[in-house]
């Protein structure tokens, strides 16, 4: 059966959410030429695009630019309370914290990025504030359980672009290190980090079991490296583990 071919409301449809997510992306204000230039769109259209974006809420536009508007919380409302895997994933994460002590929470894969969906605070808190929301990256702390599990051009490609890198630590990682840790993963069935994405914290993460392209979503436990010593690792694991499939079954 051949292609559909893109209609002109397909294409606007499209053009709109390249605007809306080039909003996504940053935590500022942004310009309106910036905004085009990323999107890929002439001027003329970006801001016909914003200008109804703008009036619907999604947008905001200040002296500075234009922000992600109080319109996009409806949305963001009701994917929160409406998603089987995060009523599912809500009592499994909150047990989790419990036993644990430490900061549980549930993030899935979107593009090149993870994002948090899903948290229940430890018995100390965490000594930065990671929002739900919040968008993160894969190569380091808990994303690498899920980079572990994706497909090898994909993980070539992605390592390809961040080339060398330097943890919180001051450590630095080269693309064959990195390689080598994930297939550790995937030995293990769960991720450990230490000092990476932040200073002075540890986690310790497990995919949720998934067919077809490998999985997209996963839990962690965080917290501070002394919350986590060597000898608790192992156990730790356990738990991830079996919070992840304890997710996955209430999903079936």
């Amino acid at each position: 059966m051949p292609a559909e071919k893109p209609t002109s409301t397909m294409r606007s449809l499209e053009r709109a959410i390249d605007v809306l997510e080039v909003l996504d992306r940053t935590h500022q204000a942004v310009r309106l030429s910036d905004i085009a230039r990323q999107a890929g769109l002439p001027v003329a259209t970006t801001q016909r695009i914003l200008n109804v974006l703008e009036a619907r809420g999604r947008v905001e536009r200040d002296a500075t630019g234009y922000r992600p508007g109080i319109g996009m919380i409806f949305g963001a409302h009701a994917y929160l309370t409406t998603s089987p895997l995060l009523v599912a994933a809500h009592p499994v994460l909150a047990d989790l914290a419990a036993e644990t002590g430490l900061t549980a929470s549930l993030f899935r894969r979107h593009d090149r990025s993870r994002i948090v969906l899903a948290r229940s605070p430890g018995k100390r808190p965490l000594r930065y504030e990671l929002p739900v929301g919040e968008r993160l990256p894969l190569h380091l702390g808990a994303g690498k359980v899920l980079l572990a599990h994706m497909a090898a051009p994909e993980v070539d490609a992605l390592l390809d672009e961040i080339g060398d890198h330097v943890l919180a630590s001051g450590a630095g990682v080269s693309p064959d290190q990195l390689r080598d840790e994930l297939g550790r993963i995937r030995e293990r069935g769960f991720s450990e980090a230490r000092n990476e994405r932040e200073p002075g914290m540890a986690s310790i993460a497990a995919a949720l079991p998934a067919p077809g392209d490998g999985p997209h979503v996963a839990v962690q436990v965080a917290g501070l490296i002394d919350d986590i010593p060597p000898d608790r690792v192992e156990g730790l694991g356990v738990e991830v583990r079996r919070a992840a499939y304890a997710i996955t079954r209430r999903l079936t």
